[in-house]
């Protein structure tokens, strides 16, 4: 993760697993509901209603790829709530381990995605990502991994990311998005524009497999990039990085709704309306040499962490009437092996607290 103490003492806003995991306590998918606003958005974008889409909660994966995947994906604009994790793969996991948590991300968790963080440069290892959210009724949003250190690792991940897309028969059903990432804008690695016209080449090379595209970015790396709106325009959904407790204004998570809503504001009003997602979103629960707050008051433990995820679920009602057709949130991230305090379950494979927010309201 960047070195966050440099992020909010610049902020023009108020804000800004390895271990195998049990799947004890697994509990029963929700229904999907759908009102009527968003069963006339179904009809409009010729989605399919839950459960009869992919990812929701119940669908039956088919014995059969289908000829295309035109209407296999659930309409975005109905898709809100929890939706799923952040997933480190610097470790490269193996099949097994996928497959192993994977379906404990589904199972357990009533997820519909994972979003990938960080880059494994094994051959054939997004064919793996690919299988083991196949097996598990899984999408993914899928990351170009730029890293931290300025260098060009990023181009042959790219190219590397696209031959598997278009050579693998499941991986634009599983795929739901391709990130630029992650912080691009605010680690400087491209110029705004130069991030633009990547964007743009993406979508040309990937609109034979209806793959949508993005950048993963904080509120402040568009805003220190003169609000970046060239960017804003190219990419396909907004996908935010929220991250309150870097606020200059942090104390405790309970009281992290204001410095949400300041970004989430600045993205609704340059945003154009286009679908949202909180996918780098969490609290940490320890501070490290690069986890270090910007206010005093702000404070890194358990119940904040858990505290944060609650206050999320508290307001899912107000981030389901967000333009684009509601918010939609990932938890960063699945365990602590991945990245130390913010995981979901600690480095032995315990659950930290307890987690099951609601996927729809």
């Amino acid at each position: 993760m960047v070195i966050f103490s440099l992020l909010c003492s610049l902020t023009l806003a108020a804000i800004s697993f390895t271990s195998a995991a049990p799947l004890e306590g697994s509990a029963e998918s929700h229904p999907e509901q759908v009102n009527k606003a968003s069963a006339l958005a179904k009809s409009q974008s010729g989605a399919l209603p839950a459960p009869s889409c992919f990812p929701a909660l119940g669908f039956q994966m088919p014995l059969f790829l289908p000829p295309d995947n035109t209407q296999w994906w659930c309409d975005p604009t109905t898709e809100y709530a929890f939706v799923g994790f952040s997933y480190e793969v610097t470790a490269c996991q193996s099949p097994e381990q996928l497959d192993r948590e994977f379906r404990d991300i589904r199972q357990h968790f009533n997820s519909r995605y994972v979003r990938l963080y960080g880059a494994c440069d094994r051959d054939g290892f997004y064919d793996d990502i690919v299988n083991a959210a196949w097996d598990n009724g899984l999408g993914v949003h899928a990351l170009i991994w730029f890293g931290f250190d300025g260098g060009d690792e990023w181009i042959s991940r790219r190219d590397t990311l696209f031959a598997a897309l278009h050579a693998n028969p499941k991986a634009k059903f599983i795929t739901r998005v391709v990130q630029f990432g992650s912080e691009p804008l605010f680690d400087n690695v491209l110029p705004h524009d130069q991030l633009a016209e990547q964007v743009i080449l993406a979508k040309a090379n990937l609109s034979s497999l209806n793959i949508p595209v993005t950048v993963s970015e904080l509120a402040y790396g568009y805003q220190e990039r003169g609000g970046a709106q060239d960017v804003l325009d190219a990419i396909d959904s907004i996908n935010i990085h929220m991250l309150p407790f870097f606020s200059q204004n942090a104390s405790t998570s309970d009281k992290a709704w204001p410095l949400v809503q300041n970004d989430l504001q600045w993205f609704i009003d340059h945003g154009n309306g286009k679908k949202m997602y909180f996918d780098e979103n969490g609290w940490p629960s320890v501070t490290s040499p690069s986890v270090q707050p910007n206010s005093p008051l702000a404070v890194a433990d358990i119940p904040n962490e858990h505290g944060y995820y609650i206050l999320l679920d508290q307001h899912c009602e107000d981030l389901k009437t967000v333009v684009g057709g509601g918010i939609g949130w990932f938890a960063h991230i699945y365990s602590d092996n991945q990245e130390p305090g913010y995981g979901i379950y600690n480095s032995t494979g315990q659950l930290k607290f307890p987690f099951a927010p609601r996927t729809h309201c």
